[in-house]
């Protein structure tokens, strides 16, 4: 019987995420990514290289997920406050990219994997980000999905911080994700306004 090799790489790709959110780089441990896929761990060696290059395609299949599952939808600055309420909901429902994100930071600072799919990722936004509020600067586009990303990301991996300034309660989730919607909303019409006074200032008299 042929050895499928993809079916093979999904299910150490599966575990590997799993193993990463919970242990970070540092924590994980080749043995016990092998053992939960039920795969032998020359196979990680064979198709990945190491842990940290296994690391690297658990990112990036992440993120290119991501990418295809929270899109930013029509124009102005309601898009972007759709865009960051269901980017929250997608958290809420699955922190696996926010859990990665986290540890490559602490682990590994301003080092990026997979640089060139992530370049095209994030450059993909930033123009729909433009898209949504014609006349931005790429910057600004950029500061704007920087703003939403640690918004929502932060919400599911810092739960105990949440806690204390809070108080928590039944219907936090609800209340934050408003928040997050309603800051958003405000930076983008912001944004937006400025992008527009050039063309509605008054015209110099002679």
């Amino acid at each position: 019987m042929a050895w499928d090799t993809e079916r093979t790489k999904g299910l150490l790709l599966e575990a590997a995420t799993s193993e990463f959110c919970t242990r970070g780089l540092a924590g994980a441990r080749i043995d016990r990514i092998a053992t939960e896929a039920g795969v032998n761990k020359e196979r990680i060696y064979q198709y990945f290289g190491n842990k940290n290059a296994l690391f690297d395609a658990v990112i990036v299949a992440a993120l290119s997920s991501l990418m295809d599952e929270v899109p930013i939808e029509g124009r102005g600055p309601e898009a972007m406050a759709d865009y960051a309420g269901r980017l929250f909901d997608h958290h809420q429902k699955d922190a696996t990219a926010p859990r990665l994100l986290f540890w490559e930071g602490l682990e590994r600072g301003t080092e990026v994997v997979g640089l060139p799919k992530r370049m095209a990722n994030c450059a993909s936004k930033v123009n729909s980000t433009i898209a949504a509020l014609p006349g931005i600067s790429r910057e600004d586009a950029g500061d704007l999905l920087i703003t939403i990303v640690s918004l929502c990301d932060a919400a599911p991996v810092l739960p105990a911080l949440d806690g204390l300034m809070t108080g928590g309660g039944p219907e936090r989730a609800e209340r934050r994700r408003a928040a997050v919607v309603r800051t958003v909303y405000l930076a983008a019409a912001a944004l937006a306004a400025e992008a527009q006074e050039p063309l509605n200032a008054p015209a110099a008299t002679a």
